[in-house]
């Protein structure tokens, strides 16, 4: 069976979805569509119906790549009052041979959370720091010997209201929700290297409207916190300066301006009209100004943030999400944080913008659960699969014709 994952990341200004296959262990990307956000707000969906429009549109700019019905999706949903904390549990295992399977695997995650989820509470990740077997310490005890298996891991939690929203308008569509994932998480395995799985780090997420720092100890979620400003508060502010349309202003932000004013230069400039209808004039080192000042504040209120989240030493600070593709933001980050600090960057053909790497991480960090439970997992059946990959024209082309040959090269190696 061919991995086939749909990740949907409901922001504010945009709705993306990335539509992803696993081959050896990396993201193919299959479709990329993204759709302006309508009736969302910080990731919470504030107008049923605008935002159901929205999603629908997304979908069928995503089948219209791909050619087939989308019916199963990962979303991801707000971080906001996001809560983790330790968990352990223990299980008998269940074959006769003592041979631990993924049942047990997950007999033993469900027991670290029995009756420990509060009632307004829904839960969307276990996430393992260890199992022990025969006393044991394993990262993996999948087809190990043993009577019983214990686990310890991080719960975490969010508030009901963070999943019901997006929910009910993915039933409005006839799209099933497979898992909800939080945008660190999605972000964490996008950008990880194995070093971090040794070092204490800190991510952060600059979005529309709010701004994610989220705490990583060896690997694993521990802290995070959502702040309430993100990248459209320097839309409002050159809107605010310059008297132009937000439009208008996000334009400057992403054509002319730069994250810090080093490099900027003075006689660059661009023409618009105000809203007393006169020509304003803006300048790209004026601009970048304002930017800079800007993304200055957020940064610090990250790091500050970062401060009251973990007493550790931190050894990382990555940054992510859209704003983080404004030139020489690198610039600014190593101004504040030396070398502390560094942006992400998404790799993936098909998705190379740090906008998409919640998406693109949602699917890694699906295949690591299923990985772990020795589980398959695909969003097509195997009829769908094969009309995906063209196998069914095949019956139409003889084996022994030039076209044939093609046909087989690509498909059968």
């Amino acid at each position: 069976m061919r991995n086939i994952m749909a990740a949907l990341d409901v922001g504010s200004a945009q709705i993306k979805l990335i539509i992803g296959e696993i081959i050896k262990n990396k993201v193919n990307i299959l479709a990329c569509v993204e759709t302006p956000a309508r009736g969302i707000k910080k990731g919470f969906v504030i107008n049923m119906e605008s935002a159901t429009e929205a999603l629908s549109e997304v979908f069928k700019n995503a089948e219209d790549l791909i050619g087939l019905p989308i019916k199963k999706v990962i979303t991801s949903v707000p971080s906001t009052y996001a809560e983790c904390f330790l968990a352990s549990g223990t299980v008998a295992t269940t074959s006769p041979d003592k041979v631990i399977n993924n049942n047990d695997i997950i007999k033993v995650m469900q027991k670290c959370v029995y009756n420990k989820i509060p009632e307004h509470k829904e839960l969307v990740s276990i996430i393992p720091a260890s199992f022990m077997i025969n006393d044991e310490v394993v990262s993996n005890p999948l087809n190990m010997i043993s009577e019983k298996i214990s686990m310890k891991g991080i719960v975490v939690t969010v508030p009901k209201k963070n999943v019901e929203g997006i929910s009910t308008c993915l039933k409005n569509i006839g799209v099933d929700l497979v898992d909800v994932v939080i945008s660190p998480l999605g972000d964490f395995y996008e950008h990880k290297q194995k070093s971090m799985n040794k070092e204490i780090g800190a991510l952060i997420n600059i979005g529309e409207e709010t701004t994610t720092v989220s705490i990583f100890n060896r690997g694993i979620l521990t802290n995070l916190e959502t702040i309430d400003i993100g990248g459209g508060t320097i839309t409002n502010d050159l809107a605010y300066v310059y008297k132009i349309s937000l439009e208008d202003a996000k334009y400057v932000k992403e054509h002319l301006a730069l994250a810090h004013t080093r490099l900027a230069q003075p006689n660059e400039s661009l023409t618009f009209k105000d809203k007393y209808d006169e020509s304003v004039k803006i300048n790209a080192y004026d601009a970048s100004e304002i930017v800079m000042g800007r993304l200055t504040e957020i940064i610090n209120l990250a790091k500050k943030q970062i401060n009251l989240l973990t007493k550790k030493e931190i050894s990382y600070i990555i940054f992510t999400g859209g704003v983080t593709e404004s030139g020489d933001f690198d610039i600014l980050i190593e101004d504040i944080l030396g070398n502390l600090g560094i942006i992400g960057k998404v790799e993936e053909i098909g998705a190379r913008n740090n906008k998409y790497a919640t998406a693109v991480g949602m699917i890694k960090y699906y295949n690591s659960r299923l990985k772990l439970r020795n589980t398959e997992f695909s969003i097509f059946n195997l009829e769908e699969q094969e009309e995906l990959g063209g196998l069914a024209k095949r019956a139409n082309v003889a084996d022994n014709s030039l076209l044939g040959k093609i046909f087989g090269y690509f498909f059968d190696n």
